[in-house]
């Protein structure tokens, strides 16, 4: 087992995650909306009490806060941080409107907002590729190089040396591809095609359950087949090539990420597993004590966990002004103030809710619950 971090190593190690990915995000907006001519009044990493600022040739406030959380660009014609619209940016003169977010086109607003996220997908794919360059691509057949005897697999008379074709009608190339497909998904019942020595059938399977270890300490269920792989392929990757294996890799990490959302919508798995804040700190302290390279591939993985959430349909975030943007352009006029004020109210709270719903999960993993109770006992 590797030992825990220190609470300064974790400190830092969170830090240097959430701050530069923050910043990055945060750049993309403003890129944009620079080339679109609109002026940022304020670029910030963080939130609450400033600690540092500067102001700009171009008038741009560039601040770094206590709260090293999120961040923002304020445009000129935003109300607040979360970009709604001030009522007054009508009042303002044609020089000072003709640079102000509310008046550019829709199509230049919806740029602005998916440059963010689009931002943050970019720079995991630019990591991913740099690490199929230098480490290759596994390309592992689906094929069962063993079957665990008493497994799911074996019980369903999965032999060695199957092909498996595929699982649910999703196709199986690699063996990764199986374990991403079953890790995610224990307990669950699964139809298997399997080519064996050029015959295709079907067999019926139901996923097993295993308890993993992180190697910190750190419990959780995970889908098992009881396949193991066969000989191990892994190919070198080109310069031109690596590109594309980064942008099939992150697909294929959102991918997991849409559906292990869907199974907590849909009450498949359990609220307990989001983590918040306080797990990406932990781990991100774990990550640093495993290396260079596991720091940077993790700083990849929550790059994309960032685009991704910022993309949900929710006021507050940028999928929810995306969201805004394509009402208004089938009815041909923006969204009222007064709908707009309603549904930014109510992002608000599902949040703060979600936010204290992470934060007591990651409060639980920590095993603060029990030490509290063990103290009142």
């Amino acid at each position: 087992m590797i030992h825990n971090p220190s609470f300064l190593l974790t400190i830092l190690a969170f830090v240097a995650v959430i701050g530069p990915l923050v910043f990055v995000h945060e750049l993309g907006h403003y890129l944009v909306g620079r080339w679109c001519g609109v002026k940022a009044e304020a670029f910030s990493i963080g939130f609450g009490p400033e600690i540092a600022a500067w102001v700009d040739k171009r008038g741009t406030r560039w601040r770094l806060a206590a709260l090293p959380l999120g961040g923002y660009v304020r445009f000129k014609g935003d109300m607040n941080a979360a970009s709604q619209t001030d009522p007054k940016w009508l009042e303002m003169s044609v020089q000072d409107r003709a640079e102000s977010f509310p008046a550019k086109p829709l199509w230049q607003r919806a740029a602005i907002v998916a440059a963010g996220p689009a931002i943050n997908f970019l720079f995991a794919i630019l990591i991913l590729a740099a690490f199929a360059f230098l480490h290759g691509e596994s390309r592992t057949p689906a094929v069962a190089g063993s079957v665990q005897p008493g497994s799911a697999a074996a019980a369903a008379g999965i032999k060695v040396g199957d092909r498996i074709v595929s699982f649910n009608g999703r196709t199986m190339t690699t063996y990764t591809d199986m374990v991403m497909y079953t890790r995610i998904r224990p307990g669950e019942p699964v139809g298997v095609v399997v080519d064996r020595g050029g015959r295709e059938f079907t067999v019926q399977a139901k996923i097993g359950v295993a308890m993993d270890d992180d190697g910190f300490g750190e419990k959780f269920r995970v889908g098992r087949l009881g396949i193991g792989p066969g000989e191990p392929v892994i190919e070198q990757v080109g310069l031109l090539r690596a590109p594309v294996v980064a942008i099939e890799r992150t697909g294929q990490i959102i991918r997991t990420m849409v559906e292990t959302l869907g199974q907590v919508i849909g009450g498949d798995r359990s609220v307990k597993e989001l983590g918040g804040p306080l797990k990406i700190a932990q781990v991100s302290g774990q990550a640093a004590m495993l290396g260079l390279e596991s720091f940077i591939f993790f700083i990849a993985l929550i790059s994309i966990n960032l685009g991704f959430i910022n993309l949900l349909p929710i006021p507050m975030l940028d999928g929810g002004h995306l969201l805004f943007y394509g009402v208004e352009a089938v009815q041909r006029r923006p969204v009222s103030p007064q709908v707009q004020d309603w549904a930014y109210r109510s992002g608000l709270a599902l949040l703060m809710t979600v936010m204290l719903l992470v934060t007591f999960n990651d409060l639980s993993s920590f095993g603060l619950w029990e030490r509290l109770s063990g103290l009142i006992g």
